[in-house]
Formats: C-alpha cells, sequence, structure tokens
C-alpha cells in the first residue's frame, strides 16, 4: 500500500510539472509591460520632421500605427493596411488595394481616402491620391523603391483628430502621454491582426542605461536598452541578450566638401589611420563589424571588398604630401560615453599619422562622429538617407542591380564627406518573464505578440 502511494505520489508530480511546463509555454493574457530607454521623444506623430529618426521612435510608432507594407525579417515586403500592390510598367505609378474592415482606435474607418491624406502629410511632394479601395502614388521618374519606402515607420497610416491627437491602427492605442517622459498604451481589443496579449505597455524615457539595469534588477523594468560595450558583461551575467543586424553607421562625418587636392590628401591618411580592428576587439567588445563601406555586407552583399585594415605608412605619405597641416576640431555627443572614447581613441591614431585631430563636444566642429540609424533594410532608401543626412549629393543610377548598387555607394564615398568606421546591431536584455518578442529588420522592437510568463526556464 506504502508502495503504490508513492508511485502514486511520483506519477502525480510529474503530471503536474508537465503540466506547468506546458501552461508556462502557452500565451497568456494580460500584464502590463514596463519598458525603459534612453531616448526622449516629444512627438509620436510618425510624420512629424522634426523629430529625429532613432529606433526608440520607431518602436513607438509601430506600437500604435500600421504601415501599407511591413518588411520582414530578411528585409522582404509583406502585406498589411494594404492587401497587395502593383505598378506600371515604368513604375512610375503604383496601386495599392487597402484592407477591409480595419478601424482607427477612434472608431472611425480604415479608407482609401484616409490612408491618402496621411500620406500627402507625410511626403508633400509626393503626388498621392484614393481610387476605390485604392491608394494611387503616381510619380514623375521610375521608381522601384515604393512599397519599400511605405514600410518605414514615417509612413505609417494616421488620423488626426479635430485637436491633433493622433490615431492609429496598431496593436495598442494611446492612453498616456506626456512628451519625453512617459507614454502608456492598452491593448486595441477590435485591432484587425487581433487583440495583443498584452493588456498593455508603460514606457518610461530619458532613462540611463545605468537606471535602466536599476529597474531590470528591482522588477521595475521588463526590458532595457544594451550597448554595444555592455553586451558581453550583460550576457557573462546571464542576462538574455537580443540584438539585431548591424543596422546602425557609426561613421566619421565632415562638415564641408573637400575644399582642395590637399584637403582630399588629409582626409584620405585620416581614414587610412584609423585601427578599427583593435577599436572593434577593445572599446566594441568584438560586437558589429569594421566597415568602411557605408552600407553593411548582410544588406548589400559586398562590404566585404572594401578594407578596413589601418595602413599608417600610406597615411604619412598622404600627410607628407601637404605642407600645412590644419587643426581640426572632432566633434561628438557629450552624452554618448562610448562615442567620447572613440572620438578620444580616433584623435590618437590621427596623432600616429601626423595629423592634428581634438575631441570636442561643441557641434561646430570640423568633422563629427556620429550614429547613424539606416533607415531601411533595403539598402537604395539606405544609401539616400545616408547620403541626404550627411550633405552628399544625391547618386545618380539608371539601373537598380547589385552593380548599380555598388557603383552609386563608391560615388558617395568618393566625396570624402563621410567615413565609415563600423556597423553595430541594436541589442536588448528582457527579464525572463517576458516571452516571445522580436526585433524588427529595422532594429525597432515588437511586442505585439509578447506575452508575460512566470519567469521559470
Amino acid at each position: 500500500m506504502k508502495l503504490f502511494g508513492w508511485r502514486w505520489l511520483a506519477v502525480s508530480s510529474l503530471l503536474l510539472g508537465t503540466l506547468a511546463t506546458r501552461a508556462e509555454t502557452r500565451p497568456q493574457y494580460g500584464g502590463t509591460l514596463h519598458v525603459s530607454m534612453r531616448a526622449a521623444p516629444v512627438s509620436l506623430d510618425p510624420a512629424d520632421a522634426s523629430q529625429l529618426d532613432s529606433f526608440p521612435q520607431r518602436s513607438l510608432t509601430m506600437l500604435i500605427f500600421d504601415t501599407l507594407v511591413t518588411a520582414d525579417e530578411s528585409g522582404g515586403l509583406q502585406a498589411s493596411l494594404a492587401t497587395s500592390w502593383q505598378a506600371s510598367q515604368n513604375t512610375r505609378r503604383w496601386q495599392l488595394h487597402i484592407r477591409s474592415g480595419v478601424r482607427f482606435h477612434d472608431g472611425s474607418p480604415l479608407t482609401a481616402e484616409a490612408a491618402a491624406a496621411s500620406l500627402r502629410g507625410a511626403n508633400p511632394s509626393w503626388k498621392v491620391s484614393a481610387d476605390g479601395d485604392s491608394v494611387v502614388i503616381e510619380e514623375d521618374s521610375t521608381d522601384p523603391d515604393v512599397p519599400a519606402e511605405l514600410a518605414l515607420p514615417r509612413n505609417a497610416i494616421e488620423k488626426k483628430s479635430p485637436d491633433n491627437k493622433p490615431s492609429g491602427t496598431g496593436p495598442f492605442r494611446i492612453v498616456g502621454w506626456q512628451p519625453g517622459k512617459r507614454l502608456t498604451v492598452a491593448a486595441e481589443e477590435n485591432c484587425w491582426r487581433g487583440r495583443p496579449f498584452l493588456d498593455g505597455v508603460d514606457i518610461e524615457m530619458g532613462k540611463s542605461l545605468r537606471d535602466q539595469f536599476i529597474d531590470l534588477e528591482l522588477g521595475k523594468a521588463d526590458l532595457v536598452e544594451v550597448t554595444a560595450e555592455q553586451s558581453h558583461r550583460v550576457a557573462a551575467e546571464g542576462h538574455p541578450l537580443t540584438s539585431s543586424a548591424p543596422i546602425e553607421l557609426l561613421a566619421l562625418v565632415f562638415a564641408r566638401d573637400v575644399a582642395s587636392p590637399e584637403d582630399k590628401l588629409l582626409r584620405e591618411a585620416l581614414a587610412l589611420s584609423v585601427e578599427r580592428g583593435s577599436i572593434h576587439s577593445v572599446l566594441l567588445q568584438g560586437v558589429g563589424q569594421p566597415a568602411a563601406s557605408i552600407l553593411p555586407n548582410w544588406m548589400s552583399g559586398y562590404g566585404f571588398v572594401f578594407p578596413t585594415d589601418a595602413d599608417l605608412t600610406r597615411a604619412r605619405q598622404a600627410r607628407e604630401l601637404v605642407r600645412t597641416i590644419p587643426k581640426w576640431t572632432l566633434g561628438y555627443d557629450s552624452g554618448d560615453p562610448l562615442v567620447r572614447l572613440l572620438a578620444e581613441r580616433i584623435a590618437l591614431n590621427a596623432r600616429d599619422a601626423g595629423l592634428s585631430l581634438q575631441p570636442s563636444a561643441n557641434p561646430a566642429a570640423d568633422l563629427r562622429l556620429v550614429r547613424i540609424p539606416l533607415m531601411s533594410p533595403d539598402p537604395w532608401i539606405a544609401l539616400a538617407n545616408v547620403a541626404a543626412l550627411t550633405g552628399m549629393p544625391a547618386f545618380k543610377s539608371t539601373g537598380h542591380s547589385v552593380e548599380d548598387l555598388y557603383a552609386a555607394e563608391q560615388e558617395e564615398l568618393a566625396t570624402q564627406r563621410v567615413i565609415p568606421l563600423f556597423h553595430l546591431p541594436v541589442s536588448y536584455t528582457a527579464a525572463p518573464t517576458l516571452k516571445n518578442w522580436t526585433l524588427r529588420s529595422d532594429g525597432s522592437w515588437s511586442v505585439a505578440d509578447a506575452w508575460l510568463g512566470s519567469g521559470r526556464p
């Protein structure tokens, strides 16, 4: 009898353990996700041109709004608010069929007219109109990248109320907004994609990395940012690390075009002097990739052909051809400790080549060390955006092949306005209770299908 009792107890314990494991791996409704971020956006309007593009801004946008087209993990395009699209033979006219039955958070229906109005607001130079249940975009020249552009968060579809409050069609609706401080969103019960598992998301902004990790340890935050130099320490401490593909360009950007042959030689010397390999190993802890191209290899397929090794001999030879060496100031964001360290190291490399480079927090510098979020996994869009941000002229291309892309990037690099240094991923760590969240191909996080569990492995 005792033997039977012990056997029954063992079987019961096994069954209970199995049921608990199954329950833990099954999505659960409820709970509020708490997120901390350094950025402090002051607008939720996707089309607000005064807001600099950033990964946190993209994440907030896609909580509330949807785009007509979305990009999957590999950068491929998928239907979203548009169920299908087609182009004219010369790709000057695009027609997108709007999904029926979708409603904005204010209860009004999504129509082709509403979608067209939103796109016109975000792109004043576009010719956008409604045609029945379709949106039509017409351009003066061929543009095969229109669907990829429509997948950008800045082209998310919004509707504004008479008092200028934005309404979207995304998985969460706004319930609290303190610009630059806090955003609180609640699950949209009637979302066209289905109700999210989470009841809501609470995002605290302007939090230092140190404070974010304190909140994570104390259970006050479920999702926090991780910088490149922190990645190995975070992983070593047992925190799960989720990273995107390298989607951020770290580069030196000159304030002005090349002014003379001597200026050209000095910029060449600077590019050759930077020890990307050792900086990558020590300061970046092996995270990301050294780069001499604007586009990362995973995006273009040819990034590996650009040499990244320092060549101090050639750098000194170029410098010796110049009689007078100017004193350049190297600007950096004083609120970014990693960029400050990198600027100091680059200045030392430049000194070894006989150049004079003085790091400074002054925004009016001769050149700056900057982070540039690559706008899209589409290489043409990403390259054009970098050119626009850094003052390079728009490239001219008659084709759309890999060879054309390579030629366009070579054309941009030949201006010597930009010296690419590294391609970095976007990284986060989460509490063990957060399940099934993902990073999109543009580096933004997605919690539409995430849920909160007990935290057991």
